[in-house]
């Protein structure tokens, strides 16, 4: 079946070496601890080529959607940032066009420059035929709900494209209070994909609902990965208490994320939370994903070989929510 993962990454090193060591600091990045033997994803990041190509066919993916991961524009203040998104995307551009039936993009952004923003998406689906954009957590401690990115929100409503809220390493305050003190590489796995980065997202999200960000862009399509981030088991609880305090939006919490979210099953292929995804979001709003190279292709296709779906069900969680959402082709 045609399957189609919309949360895989890649790098380019070169750009990362133009960043100051000090910004990249700052924001918290550390090595991964590698056990001897093991596959060092940042080494499969770079590659988009046949390396990639082929995990994608022996697990039977026949699209990916990439997005960057890494030190990136999203460190850069000013032009020296607005000229690394554009490179960035340029490059993404080059890789497509060499496997077009293969790969697709999600843009780049100048997330320290909000007013360049808006200007570089609607190039980048204009012209560089991207299908939305990807953002990496907070910049500089602002959610996408600060009023300075109220234009890019707009314009991505007028190109009717999704933008994907991925995690990032929480801000410095927030590993201070609540990371530190620990081993050194189990606080990093513990601030990030062992539960920082998916609380993170869901309390990026939640704050857009909460400051009526999605109200005034109620036609704004959202993506969120790692089966929900954490809140589908949420969504009754989240309704319950905030029921008195929430005057001042149009729909409660959980209606307005279900009415403007999609979810992706990316790096989690276990059947109990899939089965509160698919209870809570609905099969219609699931779409796969593998996160690839942080997780291998071929564990995505384990879990789609385990999981129990009617074959419409099925078609709509490997391509056809994608399709529609992404208006992809076969």
């Amino acid at each position: 079946m045609r399957t189609v993962a919309l949360e895989e990454h890649f790098s380019i090193p070169a750009f990362a070496q133009r960043i100051g060591k000090d910004a990249i600091s700052r924001r918290g990045y550390r090595p991964r601890n590698i056990t001897p033997g093991a596959v060092n994803p940042m080494e499969l990041l770079p590659e988009i080529g046949d390396k990639r190509l082929k995990s994608m066919d022996d697990a039977g993916i026949t699209l990916q959607v990439l997005s960057h991961a890494g030190p990136n524009a999203d460190l850069v203040r000013g032009p020296d940032g607005v000229a690394m998104a554009r490179e960035t995307n340029d490059h993404l551009a080059a890789a497509i066009a060499r496997h077009p039936d293969r790969f697709k993009g999600f843009a780049m952004l100048p997330l320290q420059s909000p007013e360049a923003c808006a200007a570089e998406l609607k190039r980048a689906v204009k012209e560089l035929g991207f299908l939305g954009a990807l953002v990496n957590g907070t910049t500089e401690g602002r959610f996408l709900d600060h009023p300075s990115y109220d234009g890019l929100l707009a314009a991505a409503v007028e190109l009717d494209v999704p933008i994907y809220i991925h995690p990032h390493i929480p801000p410095e305050a927030v590993r201070q209070a609540y990371y530190s003190d620990l081993p050194e590489g189990a606080s990093r796995v513990l601030e990030t994909a062992g539960w920082g980065w998916h609380s993170e997202v869901a309390i990026h999200l939640l704050r857009m609902v909460i400051a009526g960000t999605l109200d005034k862009h109620p036609k704004l399509k959202v993506i969120i990965g790692h089966m929900g981030e954490m809140l589908p088991m949420m969504m009754a609880r989240v309704d319950q208490v905030f029921q008195h305090d929430i005057g001042h939006l149009k729909r409660k919490v959980s209606r307005t994320i279900l009415d403007q979210v999609w979810i992706t099953t990316s790096g989690i292929f276990d059947e109990p939370p899939f089965l509160v995804a698919l209870l809570t979001f609905g099969i219609d709003r699931i779409m796969f994903s593998v996160d690839y190279p942080f997780a291998p292709d071929a564990a995505g296709r384990r879990f789609l070989s385990r999981i129990a779906l009617s074959p419409a069900d099925m078609a709509k969680l490997c391509h056809g929510n994608a399709d529609a959402l992404l208006k992809l082709k076969a």
